[in-house]
This record gives structure tokens, C-alpha cells and sequence, in this order.
């Protein structure tokens, strides 16, 4: 039976907590009704990918790219196409910049990016723009790189393991 998210299961060797012990567990064949699947369930009651729903996510979004290299990005860059860098300034700071990169946050990509968003920058020039998006380790460029796909730009992708591959590549970074 698989527990109810907010009621972990005891460790090994531990006494489960009598104030949740009598709750009912959540999932499939528990008998209770949920909204969504528990868990590390898919909607049809099984494991996720990964275990986790965030990791069905993101394989969900990657199933719609085509993610490039680091080597691969910087060509394309170098024909016109736009590096988006998504990390924190703190994340920058602490890591390093890359020259070629527009820097916008995640929180306001969308809007940013999106050709008919009275917030967009002038580089948002229409749905056929070529932009690879940037994070740490090319997770959240994933997810990022779908939502872009999702408001339109069919061209969007990310880059493969992110800025640390970049910079492994020995390509540009301050």
C-alpha cells in the first residue's frame, strides 16, 4: 500500500507515529477517493519514472525536445540562434557567466519571450526564433524550454547538462 504524501513511512527500525498510524493510505487499492495519483503513482496507479511525479515531468518535457550540447549550442549560436541563461544572479554569480547569453530569470521567461506579451523584449521578434535555454546542470532548461514550446516558439530547446557542460567544454564563460 503506498502511503499518504504527508505521512512518510517510519525508517527502518523506527515506531510508526500513533496520531497518523490510523490514517488511511492514499493510492491504488487503497478504497479512498484522491484528486491525483499519490506520490511516486502515475495516474493509473503505477511507479512514475523515477519515482516521482517532477521526474515523469520532466521526461514529459524532454520527450519534446531535441537537446543539444554544449559544442552544438555554441555553433548554433554563432549562426544567429539566442542563449537564454535562466539561473538566479546568485546562481550566476557563484558559477560563472556565459559572454553570449541573454540573462532572463526564469519567473519571467515567458513573458519575456512570448512575441505577442506586452512584456516582451524586442528580441521576441516571433515564433520561429531559435533560443536554447540555459540553467546549472539542464534540469530546469528542460522545463523551461517545453514552456517556451508550449506558448508557440517550436524552435526552443536546452542545452544538455547545462552551464557546468558548458564550461567543461571549455567554452566561454567569465
Amino acid at each position: 500500500m503506498t502511503a499518504h504524501p504527508t505521512t512518510p513511512s517510519p525508517a527502518p527500525g523506527e515506531t510508526p507515529d500513533p496520531a497518523v498510524a490510523h490514517r488511511p493510505a492514499c493510492g491504488a487499492g487503497a478504497g479512498v477517493a484522491t484528486p491525483g495519483p499519490a506520490v511516486g503513482e502515475t495516474a493509473v496507479g503505477g511507479p512514475a519514472a523515477g519515482g516521482s511525479r517532477i521526474d515523469a515531468m520532466l521526461a514529459r518535457a524532454r520527450a519534446g525536445l531535441r537537446r543539444i550540447g554544449p559544442v552544438e549550442a555554441a555553433a548554433e549560436i554563432a549562426d544567429g540562434a539566442l542563449l537564454v541563461d535562466i539561473r538566479p544572479a546568485a546562481q550566476r554569480a557563484a558559477e560563472g557567466q556565459i559572454p553570449a547569453a541573454l540573462v532572463i530569470e526564469r519567473n519571467v521567461l515567458e513573458w519575456r519571450l512570448d512575441p505577442t506579451s506586452d512584456a516582451r523584449l524586442p528580441v521576441a521578434t516571433g515564433d520561429d526564433l531559435r533560443v536554447i535555454v540555459i540553467c546549472s546542470e539542464g534540469y530546469t532548461s528542460s522545463l523551461a524550454a517545453a514552456a517556451l514550446q508550449d506558448l508557440g516558439l517550436h524552435r526552443a530547446t536546452d542545452v544538455i547538462g547545462g552551464y557546468h557542460a558548458w564550461a567543461a567544454a571549455g567554452l566561454p564563460v567569465s
